[in-house]
Order: C-alpha cells, then structure tokens, then sequence
C-alpha cells in the first residue's frame, strides 16, 4: 500500500511563493507523479504532472509560475509555486501512479490573501 504525505501549505499574500511537497512510501518505484487542486464549489483540477523520467507539463493558469520536479531517490515531488495569485487558493492533492493503482494523498491546503 502507497501512502503519501504532503507538507508545506499555508497562508500568504499575493505574490509571494511557497514550496508543497509529498513523500511516497510503500513502493520502491512511482510512476507519474502529480498536484491537483479544488477550491470550494470547483471540480478537482490538474495542476502539474511529472513523469518517472522527469518530463513535467502544467496546467496554462500555471504555467511560467509553478514548477514541479521530482527526488526519485526520496520518492518526493515538490511543487514550487511562485507569484501566487488568490485564484491559486485551493487544497492541493499530491498524486502518483505505481504500477497502474492511483494513489492519492490528503490534501494541503493553500490560502491566498489579496
């Protein structure tokens, strides 16, 4: 069984950056990993999606200001986010794909004040 924790959400104000990351344990190999993200009233959306081999895409609302990347070693994917604007506020899913099964993890969320 895959379990991942997710760390690194809060508060901050327009403009400004944070760091989230997830640890995956349970398989000694993660296939995609990737953050989604729901704000109140929305569907879950993709944010940001990172290959075993390192290839990310991004969603276009983020592109340009967010950046995942991935420790293979560590089994993490990490998700800088920079220039955060109030329409990023969300609780952000780190999720990842090991041998066909989707694992999802709890959420963090991220609050952006104007």
């Amino acid at each position: 069984q895959v379990q991942l924790v997710e760390s690194g959400g809060g508060l901050v104000q327009a403009g400004g950056s944070l760091r989230l990351s997830c640890v995956a344990s349970g398989s000694s190999f993660i296939g995609a990993m990737a953050w989604h993200r729901q704000a109140p009233g929305k569907k879950r959306e993709l944010v940001a999606r990172i290959t075993a081999d390192g290839s990310p895409n991004y969603a276009d609302s983020v592109k340009e200001r967010f950046t995942i990347s991935r420790d293979n070693a560590k089994n993490a994917v990490y998700l800088q986010m920079n220039t955060l604007k109030p329409e990023d506020a969300a609780v952000y899913y780190c999720h990842v794909v090991v041998w066909g099964h989707s694992y999802w993890g709890q959420g963090t969320q991220v609050t952006v004040s104007s």
